[in-house]
């Protein structure tokens, strides 16, 4: 093989070689998930890529992704309430950067607005809300405090990114604040149990005077009642008759004798009792 030969060879093989690249120069692919961004010699496109296969043009343009999914990402913030303690949270920050805003995030935050954008946004929301509450408040109404600065920080960032959800995983005092916080709740608790046995004791009370006033009242009516009926001490006897005859002992006739003493004689009767016997 003369040189010739394998000079073209070698042309031939640069050609392909450089064929193969400008083509691999020429696609590209987005990943779900992502949007694209077309940079060209520096200059940024108006228009985002969307997921997918495509072209451009070679080794002169390059593609950028920018997620479009949630993410997470977390963030240490500290704060001051109002009584100037200093409280130490650790968040955790959900968002996400809508279609329309691709672009723009790029150009204005190389494409990872978090630490330039969110994270000072969050701190700041932050801040403002818990110098309006007791470090005591902070702890108690975590929930109220994250739901406002969650409000806040959605205002300062704007439309250009979505700020789905702040979670505030932990809230940390000083030792010496927790350990006046917890004595404060125990004293609380107990104040609060003195008051429920306080309330216990006057509800027994009153239901037992309004017992007494019932047992009276009954007492009364019963009494007037045998004083309006006279008959109704026998009716209650009879009522109550076990069916055994009685038996009178008399202490003797006349106006000398005794008085009369009813006595049962033991004998059950089936029909309607006997009459006295005296003696």
């Amino acid at each position: 093989m003369n040189s010739n030969s394998v000079a073209r060879l070698i042309g031939s093989a640069i050609l392909v070689i450089f064929l193969v690249l400008g083509a691999a120069q020429a696609t590209y692919v987005v990943d779900p998930g992502f949007r694209g961004i077309e940079v060209t010699l520096g200059k940024v496109s108006d228009d985002f890529k969307p997921e997918g296969f495509g072209t451009k043009v070679p080794f002169v343009s390059h593609i950028v992704a920018i997620p479009v999914r949630q993410l997470t990402r977390d963030l240490p913030a500290q704060c001051y309430s109002a009584d100037l303690q200093q409280i130490d949270v650790k968040l955790r920050v959900l968002y996400r950067i809508p279609e329309a805003s691709v672009v723009s995030i790029y150009k204005e935050y190389a494409g990872d607005p978090f630490d330039t954008l969110i994270a000072p946004r969050i701190q700041e929301a932050l801040k403002e809300v818990t110098a309006l509450q007791s470090a005591e408040q902070v702890v108690k109404r975590r929930e109220d405090i994250k739901t406002a600065a969650l409000l806040a920080t959605r205002l300062k960032v704007g439309n250009i990114l979505i700020i789905e959800d702040i979670v505030l995983e932990n809230i940390t005092l000083s030792t010496e604040l927790e350990a006046a916080i917890e004595s404060k709740m125990v004293q609380e608790q107990e104040a609060a149990k003195a008051r429920f046995t306080q309330q216990k004791t006057q509800i027994e009370a009153d239901t037992a005077i309004i017992r007494a006033k019932g047992e009276a009242e009954a007492i009364r009516i019963r009494a007037e009642a045998i004083r309006d009926n006279p008959g109704l001490i026998q009716l209650q006897i009879v009522e109550k008759w076990d069916g055994k005859a009685p038996m009178v002992i008399g202490g003797g006739a006349g106006e000398g004798g005794g008085a009369n003493i009813l006595l049962p004689l033991g004998i059950p009767t089936s029909g309607a009792p006997a009459a006295p016997v005296r003696r």
